[in-house]
């Protein structure tokens, strides 16, 4: 078997439906920082889940999370549409504060009337519309994120100097949505961008992956497709002009581990013979349903033949299976040597292998000099 090269990435949902209360988040969070999984995300949207049920914030969420855990990195789902990018940079800034540089933020578009009518500024857009203008967002945080140097606050007592005038820039921003001139009100993130992550399961998503995107989550279903598309995200950032190596690629799952430890698919109504471990599901990604041995399998072996970078699962039943994911398949990698024992570092960045982004005003600065 042939022995992978690079580094094995996992990440895992912590989603629950109608769970309104803080310890049911810390708990997850702490069981997935006990596999050293790289991360967590947590979803949402603007609208609802279903008649008589709520949503929590997920941003407000994590940022409770945040101080109970140490390490794992904090990804809600924030989305762009009907929502002020400024206010958004803050947000997202805010995060990686109080985690100390763990934050990321998966970036999702609104897509209905139903929802568009929720917020009451504008009627919805295409999809493609939609996506253009969160690649804008994407482009405009970053440069909020920018708009305050490393070392602009110098807090001189003696003088009653804060900040370094020269050193907090103006981002004067003007796209086809909006514009923003900024500085931003929030210094600059302790990991300079947080991480940015897309669910690239539709290619009207591509563009902004290849532009913006540290993290994209595919869906495919073997090895060969998931290869495929990964090398279509990479070939499109390189066009751009970033390093391949610079997207990570995860492949999307749900699993389901409450069946034995027998292979997945294995039933008498086959014979006992072996089918697909995953199964397609319409407006999902691909259902996993068998053991934690048999899930460690198939990691191992999209791993070695090099078709991704590691897998974002969204458990089914979230403690039951994130429990039996953490405690059976994550450890059975880490004996095999396939999956760390420890944190690489202490923000979310070093968990992937990113270095931390230069601050553009700086370098323009430096430039002229």
């Amino acid at each position: 078997m042939a022995v992978p090269t690079g580094t094995l990435h996992l990440a895992a949902a912590i989603d629950g439906d109608g769970q309104y209360q803080a310890p049911y988040y810390v708990e997850l969070a702490r069981l997935a920082e006990d596999g050293v999984l790289d991360f967590i995300t947590l979803d949402d949207s603007f609208g609802p889940p279903g008649p008589g049920r709520g949503r929590l914030d997920a941003l407000a969420v994590l940022a409770r999370v945040a101080p109970a855990t140490g390490r794992i990195g904090l990804v809600p789902t924030v989305t762009t549409t009907h929502t002020e990018p400024f206010h958004l940079s803050s947000s997202v800034a805010t995060l990686d504060w109080v985690s100390r540089g763990r934050a990321g933020w998966r970036i999702e578009v609104s897509t209905t009337e139903a929802e568009a009518r929720l917020v009451g500024r504008r009627p919805a857009a295409p999809t493609g519309e939609l996506w253009a203008e969160a690649g804008e967002v994407a482009d405009v945080v970053a440069r909020l994120w920018d708009s305050w140097e490393d070392d602009a606050e110098i807090r001189d007592t003696a003088t009653g100097r804060f900040i370094d005038r020269d050193k907090l820039h103006y981002v004067d921003f003007e796209g086809a949505h909006f514009t923003v001139r900024g500085p931003a009100i929030v210094p600059r993130p302790p990991q300079g961008h947080p991480v940015v992550a897309v669910a690239a399961t539709d290619p009207v998503t591509w563009p902004t992956v290849a532009r913006h995107a540290d993290v994209a989550y595919i869906r495919a279903t073997s090895p060969g497709e998931a290869g495929r598309i990964r090398d279509e995200l990479r070939r499109r950032a390189l066009a751009y002009g970033r390093e391949p190596g610079a997207l990570t690629v995860l492949a999307a799952v749900s699993v389901d581990l409450a069946d034995g430890e027998g292979a997945p698919g294995n039933s008498p109504a086959t014979g006992g013979a072996p089918q697909d471990p995953l199964t397609d599901t319409p407006g999902g990604p691909p259902l996993y349903r068998g053991g934690p041995v048999e899930l460690a399998e198939l990691i191992t072996g999209w791993h070695t033949a090099d078709a991704v970078d590691g897998f974002h699962i969204t458990p089914v039943a979230p403690r039951h299976d994130l429990e039996r994911f953490v405690n059976g398949t994550v450890a059975l990698l880490q004996h095999r040597g396939l999956f760390r024992t420890f944190y690489p570092g202490a923000t979310l960045r070093d968990h992937l292998g990113l270095s931390r982004p230069a601050n553009r005003y700086a370098l323009e600065r430096e430039a002229v000099r």
